[in-house]
């Protein structure tokens, strides 16, 4: 049990430190929607705008210090960047603070990650339940024939996001046995992404996610509830998080992982 709680602690201390990055989730301070005006934005030297259906032009002069990604300098003139729907977006720099082009669904976004944002300065870290040995359950997980691409909402109205599904979890809690979908991890491994009782109330009612490794050759695998984490819009008004999948949400409540993260920019 020592050496567990020791490799739990170990986590809960680099999952933390990883939202204390300069520009990780808690340093957004805005998110600007795009169209094919002006392109000034608030608070940003040059100008930023949809520049057709398939990219964002930014121009600026040296002066502004608008540097983008491989760059040997800042930008003097216009350049056009093309971020991918879904996927993380282009990161330029403007002196300390860094810009985020990013596509969702049809529309573009900039998203301000700002190292003095309150939820970064102000952060003591995440409330959650303690350990609990009893929250790392069997689980079987059952492929689908072929992944799936499902559509799920989004935190931001109007949004949607197309996660693909890979097949279901199956696994019992609180006495009941329940089914989750599984999304396709990032980096392998599975994404369980629910409601449960507990949303709305002692955590995000966004929901949460829990990533797993890959499941065995005969479809089991160990799922860990108490390495339940919050999604970046649990933290800020400035992510465009999805929604969970129809049908993952548990009628019990999953009283292990991150509780709701205290929110020092409504304070």
């Amino acid at each position: 049990m020592t050496s567990t709680l020791t490799a739990h602690d170990a986590w809960r201390a680099a999952r933390e430190q990883t939202l204390r990055e300069p520009h990780g989730w808690l340093s957004l301070t805005a998110l600007h929607w795009l169209d094919e005006g002006d392109g000034a934005v608030p608070g940003l030297p040059g100008t930023w705008r949809a520049a057709g259906p398939d990219e964002v032009a930014v121009t600026a002069v040296a002066a502004d210090g608008v540097v983008l990604p491989g760059a040997p300098g800042p930008l003097d003139g216009t350049a056009h960047v093309r971020p991918v729907d879904g996927a993380p977006g282009v990161m330029v720099a403007v002196g300390e603070r860094v810009v985020e082009i990013a596509r969702r669904t049809d529309s573009w976004a900039l998203r301000v990650r700002d190292p003095q944002a309150r939820t970064r300065t102000a952060f003591t870290g995440v409330p959650a339940w303690p350990y609990d040995p009893a929250a790392v359950v069997d689980a079987v997980f059952t492929s689908y024939d072929a992944p799936r691409t499902v559509t799920v909402d989004a935190v931001v109205a109007g949004l949607q996001h197309f996660p693909t599904a890979v097949g279901e979890v199956a696994f019992t809690w609180a006495g009941a046995p329940q089914r989750l979908v599984a999304l396709a991890g990032k980096d392998g491994g599975l994404s369980l992404h629910f409601r449960d009782a507990t949303s709305g109330d002692t955590t995000y009612g966004g929901g949460r996610i829990l990533r797993t490794d890959d499941p065995a050759p005969d479809g089991t695998l160990e799922v860990d509830l108490n390495r339940v984490v919050n999604l970046p819009c649990a933290f800020t008004a400035h992510a465009t998080c999805p929604l969970p999948p129809a049908g993952n949400t548990l009628e019990v409540a999953v009283e292990a992982g991150e509780k709701s993260p205290l929110r020092p920019d409504l304070a």
